[in-house]
């Protein structure tokens, strides 16, 4: 008897077909090349990001989340940008900001660094509270 779809918040998805998984295992296998030793954490970015969900990983300095984080996006073709939070970062920083273009007389908007298809946001906890605002309502709409 086949699986029977999956609801996920109002929308209902087939179950994965065997091509899928392959795809699946041949990103892991990818991200395996250049994070070694850490499968559990390539599963559960690979799950989050088919989940289109968001990843908090903890964990000291120097054990690779940045290098996991950059490879998944190259393994994708992706864009990756790592935002390293501080207590002078602003929330036009994150999401970005319209300027004056004094020639033109228009306003010409550019983007912020969360403008990339896999973002690592690094030590949030350091930045004010309107900046990790800024941030967080990007990641719960889903836009910017």
């Amino acid at each position: 008897m086949p699986a029977a779809p999956v609801s996920s918040g109002g929308s209902v998805s087939a179950p994965l077909s065997s091509t899928d998984i392959g795809a699946v295992r041949k990103l892991e296998d990818a991200i395996a090349t250049v994070v070694r030793g850490k499968p559990e954490a390539i599963r559960a970015s690979v799950v989050t990001l088919l989940a289109r969900g968001h990843l908090l990983i903890e964990d000291i300095p120097g054990v690779g989340k940045t290098t996991l984080a950059r490879a998944l996006a190259s393994s994708l073709g992706g864009t990756f940008r790592r935002i390293q939070f501080t207590s002078d970062l602003l929330p036009s920083d994150i999401v970005g900001v319209s300027v004056l273009d004094p020639k033109s007389g228009q306003f010409e908007f550019r983007r912020g660094a969360i403008f990339a298809n896999l973002v690592l946001a690094d030590e949030i906890n350091r930045t004010t509270p309107r900046t990790q605002s800024a941030l967080l309502e990007a990641m719960n709409d889903a836009q910017v």
